[in-house]
C-alpha cells in the first residue's frame, strides 16, 4: 500500500486550463507522443507544489471517505450473512422471522428501490447543507436503522427497515464521487474512487470474518447471533457520525488547514475541471445533462455492472454455502474472494489512470469476470474447489471494472455545474440492475450450483465489455471530427 500515494502523484500532469481536457490517447495519435507534461502558458512549473498539495488533501480526505463507505457497506450487506448465520440451528434471520426465501428477496429489493429514488435528491442536499453535515446525518440515520434490524420479528418490520436503510444509504456513494470533484482533477479521480469503492470489497472480507466471530455469540443475552451482528456492525457507524461532522473537509476554499497560498493553488488547479463549492447548477446545465444521449450509454454500461455487484454483495454467503461449506465455515470462506477483489481493484484502477485508458481496462476486466461466471455455470456442481476459484476470478473481474467506469464518466462531463446530477443519475440507473441481481440466485438452485445467477452475471458483464469498446470507438471518431473543426475539447476514453 505504500506505493499508492507515489502512483497517484505520478498522475499529476501540468496541463493548461484549456488544453488539459484533451485526451492522452489523442495526443499520441497526433504525434505529441511522449505524454510529457504540458506547461501552462505564462506560469512557472509547479509540479512539486501540486504534488505536496494533493498529498495533503489525500491524507485528510481519502482514508476518512474509505472508512465511511466501508461502514456503509458493512451495514448494507450484513443481511446476507444474517440469512445463513447459524441456519443449521434455526437461529438465522429467516427462521426467527418466519420469512420465506421469496420474502427475503422482496426485502432486498425494496432497499434498492429506495436507493434508486433518493440518490439524485441526496446529491442536491449534499450541496445545499455541505458534505460534512449531510454525510454525517446519513451515517447517523443508517446506523440507527441497522441496529434496529437486531430487533426484528417479522417480514413487515424487516421490509420497512430495509426500505429506510436504502433511503439513507442512497446518497453516500454518489455523494462521495461528487464530493471528490470539488478536490481533484479528472485524471486524479479514478484511483481515489477505487480506494473508496475497494473498501466495499474490504467490508465484504471483514463482514465474513466478523460474522464468523459473532456466530459464536449465539444466544448470548438470549439473542440469536444474527441480531448481535446487526447491533455490533451498526454501532461503529453511530459512533463515527460526529467524527465525520467535525473532521470531513467541505471545500478547498473553506478549510482552515490549507494556507491562503495553498487554497489559491487548489482553486487554480480546478479552475476548469473541478466543481465549485459556491457553484450553482443552472437549468441549462441540467437540461444539457438530461438530453445528452451519449451519457445514457454510460448509464446503460453501469446498469450492466450493477447486477453482478449487488448479487455478489448479497449472495456470496449463500454461494459459498452451496460450495460445500457448512455452518460458520461458509461465513469465513467469503473472505478470500473479497480480499482478492480488493487488491485487483486497486491495481486495475492504478493502471487505468496511469495509461489514461479506462474504457479498455473496464472491458478487459468485465470479460475476465464473465469467464469466471461462465466457468462456474458449466462446471460440475460438486467441483467445489474449481468453482470456488472461479468465484474469486468472477468477483475480481466484476468489482475492479467499476472505478474506471465512474472515472470515465466524470472525465467526459464538460459542465461542472451538472456533475452531481450526472453521477447520481448514473448510479440511479444502475439500481434496476441491482434489483435484477437480487432475483437471479434462486434458493432452489443451490444444489445445481446456481446456474441461472452465474449465466445472468456473465451476460451482463459481456454487455459491459461490448458497451465499453463501442463507446470508446465512438469517442475516437468524434475526436477526429473535433480536431478537424479545431476544437480544444476532446472526449477521454
Amino acid at each position: 500500500m505504500s506505493s499508492i500515494p507515489d502512483a497517484m502523484h505520478r498522475e499529476q500532469r501540468q496541463l493548461s486550463d484549456e488544453k488539459h481536457i484533451s485526451n492522452y490517447n489523442e495526443e499520441a495519435e497526433v504525434g505529441s507522443g511522449s505524454g510529457d507534461k504540458v506547461e501552462p502558458a505564462g506560469r512557472p512549473v509547479r509540479d512539486a507544489e501540486w504534488k505536496a498539495l494533493v498529498w495533503k488533501q489525500d491524507k485528510r480526505i481519502i482514508p476518512l471517505c474509505a472508512g465511511i463507505y466501508l461502514l456503509c457497506y458493512l451495514d448494507r450487506s450484513n443481511i446476507g450473512n444474517a440469512k445463513t448465520l447459524n441456519a443449521n440451528k434455526k437461529h438465522d434471520l429467516l427462521s426467527e422471522t418466519k420469512m420465506t426465501n421469496y420474502q427475503y428477496v422482496i426485502a432486498l429489493m425494496v432497499f434498492l428501490i429506495a436507493y434508486a429514488i433518493f440518490e439524485v435528491p441526496s446529491n442536491y442536499m449534499l450541496k445545499k447543507f455541505s458534505p460534512s453535515k449531510w454525510i454525517a446525518f446519513l451515517m447517523f440515520a443508517w446506523a440507527c436503522i441497522t441496529m434496529g434490524l437486531g430487533g426484528v420479528h417479522n417480514f413487515a418490520t424487516v421490509t420497512v427497515l430495509r426500505f429506510l436503510l436504502g433511503v439513507f444509504e442512497a446518497g453516500l456513494f454518489p455523494g462521495l464521487v461528487y464530493y471528490l470533484t470539488f478536490w481533484y482533477r479528472t485524471e486524479e479521480r479514478s484511483i481515489r474512487v477505487a480506494l473508496i469503492l475497494a473498501s466495499a470489497t474490504l467490508a465484504g472480507a471483514f463482514g465474513g470474518a466478523i460474522a464468523y466471530g459473532v456466530g459464536h455469540m449465539d444466544q448470548v443475552g438470549g439473542l440469536a447471533a444474527f441480531r448481535w451482528l446487526f447491533i455490533l456492525e451498526g454501532l461503529p457507524s453511530l459512533l463515527s457520525a460526529p467524527l465525520v461532522w467535525f473532521c470531513l473537509p467541505d471545500y478547498p476554499e473553506t478549510v482552515t488547514w490549507l494556507s491562503p497560498k495553498e487554497r489559491e493553488l487548489a482553486l487554480e488547479r480546478l479552475a476548469v475541471e473541478g466543481s465549485k463549492g459556491d457553484g450553482k447548477m443552472t437549468w441549462a446545465d441540467a437540461k444539457s445533462t438530461l438530453t445528452d444521449w451519449r451519457l445514457y450509454i454510460h448509464y446503460a454500461i453501469y446498469f450492466g455492472i450493477s447486477g453482478p455487484f449487488s448479487s455478489l454483495s448479497l449472495f456470496t454467503p449463500s454461494i459459498t454455502a452451496g460450495l460445500g461449506y457448512a455452518g460458520l465455515t461458509s461465513q469465513l470462506m467469503t473472505v478470500p474472494p473479497y480480499a482478492c477483489a480488493y487488491v485487483v481493484t486497486l491495481l486495475v484502477s492504478l493502471s487505468a489512470d496511469h495509461f489514461n485508458a479506462r474504457a479498455m481496462h473496464s472491458a478487459v476486466m468485465a470479460t475476465i469476470g464473465a469467464i469466471g461466471f461462465i466457468a462456474s455455470a458449466t462446471l460440475d456442481p460438486k467441483a467445489y474447489n474449481a468453482r470456488y476459484g472461479c468465484l474469486i476470478i468472477a468477483a475480481s473481474g466484476a468489482f475492479s471494472c467499476i472505478p474506471p467506469l465512474l472515472g470515465w464518466l466524470s472525465s467526459n462531463l464538460f459542465t461542472t455545474g451538472a456533475v452531481g446530477l450526472a453521477i447520481a443519475l448514473n448510479i440511479s440507473v444502475g439500481a434496476p440492475g441491482q434489483i435484477l441481481g437480487v432475483w437471479i440466485y434462486k434458493a432452489d438452485e443451490a444444489k445445481k450450483g446456481y446456474p441461472t445467477g452465474h449465466w445472468a452475471n456473465a451476460g451482463l458483464l459481456l454487455f459491459v465489455a461490448v458497451g465499453c469498446v463501442g463507446l470508446r470507438v465512438y469517442y475516437m471518431f468524434q475526436n477526429r471530427r473535433l480536431r478537424r473543426e479545431g476544437s480544444e475539447r476532446f472526449y477521454k476514453y
